[in-house]
Formats: structure tokens, sequence, C-alpha cells
């Protein structure tokens, strides 16, 4: 699991030289742009866009950029980068890290709070036969989290109701479902309080039991609902 001291951000280097460890976290490093020029522990190490490096708790590194270079830096207590020390990033990490630098630059708290399950799972991502093959009961979740619709329900709550990691269940919902996990339960959220004016529930009552925070919030929702379906239609 992530530790508490988990932080995304973006990082500028120039070429003034900068050395520091780290005690208490691993440092994971993944290039955006430029070069950035390290040593480890004496052993010289070069950050391009898309290479990416797992700094362990304790080892003190040089580093400098002499034409400028920017990063995306994880600091995190999650062991589980242990056995990435080694490990070059897939590909793919490189995509996911460019946007969750734009997060970390526009304040998308949500992406941030996904961003180091979802990057360490994207670094070296298991083969499909080697994942887990849960089946997860839908329904029953969905029964579950619509008793629990007036409560800030989470991504990582949902997550570990199917017993999975969050980057797991992030992957498994958009394959299964066609959507990430949050647009899920906004629709479950909606299609409560639709249900709940529909029997003639106030909407300030009917905000309140589907999760809303405002009685206007959830009008917007519904006007928005409302005004996709022409739309869809004319596409047809």
């Amino acid at each position: 699991m992530t530790g508490a001291r988990d932080a995304l951000s973006v990082r500028d280097y120039s070429a003034s030289p900068g050395s520091h460890a780290h005690d208490a976290h691993f440092q994971i490093l993944l290039g955006l742009e430029g070069v950035l020029e390290l040593e480890v522990e004496g052993r010289g190490q070069r950050i391009g866009a898309g290479d990416g490096l797992v700094i362990a708790p304790g080892d003190r590194h040089d580093f400098e950029a002499r034409t400028g270079a920017r990063c995306l830096v994880l600091d995190s207590a999650d062991t589980a980068w242990a056995r990435l020390q080694a490990q070059a990033p897939w590909p793919d990490a490189l995509p996911l890290a460019r946007y969750l630098a734009v997060a970390c630059a526009t304040g998308r708290s949500r992406a941030r709070q996904l961003g180091p399950a979802l990057l360490l799972e994207a670094w070296a991502p298991l083969p499909p036969a080697q994942r887990s093959q849960r089946r997860i009961d839908w329904a029953a979740l969905q029964t579950w989290a619509l008793q629990r619709a007036a409560a800030p329900l989470t991504v990582a709550d949902l997550a570990e109701r199917t017993h999975l990691s969050t980057a797991h269940f992030t992957e498994r919902c958009q394959r299964e479902l066609g959507s990430s996990p949050m647009v899920w339960l906004r629709g479950l959220r909606l299609d409560l309080a639709q249900q709940l004016r529909a029997q003639g529930r106030p909407v300030a009552e009917a905000a309140r039991l589907s999760g809303y925070r405002s009685p206007s919030a959830l009008t917007a929702a519904l006007r928005r609902r409302d005004g996709a379906a022409p739309a869809a239609n004319r596409d047809d």
C-alpha cells in the first residue's frame, strides 16, 4: 500500500548542481523534458524524456542539468518500489507522467491522489496472465455503494471493498464497465437522485441522500444528463 508521505510534484533542474538523500522514502524520477545527470551512490545515471529512476531511501544522489530538465517526481514510502530499482519504466509510463504533470500544475486533486498507484503499475505492469482475475460482483458493489451514497466515497474505498489495489480496480472498471470508477459512481448517485425525485422527494432531500453537495449541484447534474440525450440522438 502507498504510504502517508506519497507526494507528486514537477521539478525543474538547472545547471546548478545539487546533492541530497532521503532517509524516509523512495524518490522516483521520470523525465519529461531535457536531460538530468545524476550520480547515485557513485553510479552515473542519465534521465531523458521517458527515462526513469528509483532512488532508495538513504541513497545520496548528486544531480545537475546542464541545459535544463523537467521531471515528474514521486516521493513514496511504498516498499513495492524496492523491486523496481533496477528496472526502467515501460513506454506507457511517459504519457501517464505527462498527464500527472498537468494534474500537478492545475490542481487536479483526484488525479494526484491516484497518481502514485497508477505510476507504480505503469512502471512495470504484470502480464495479463499474471494479473489477479478475481471476479468483481458489480451488482453487489453497486448495492453497497448506493447504501452509502450520502458518504464521500473514494476510489480507494471501492477498491478496498473488492480486495484489489486502487490501480487494478481502476483498470478493471474501465475495461469491464467502460468508465472510470468515479464516473460509474456519479452515474449511480444520479440514478438514485432521479428515483427519489420521481417519488416526490424534495430536491434538497434527494441531493442529500444521493451525495450531492447542494440542491443546485444536483439540479445542474440532472440538466446536463437531460441535455446530453438529444446530442447523442443527433449523432446516431
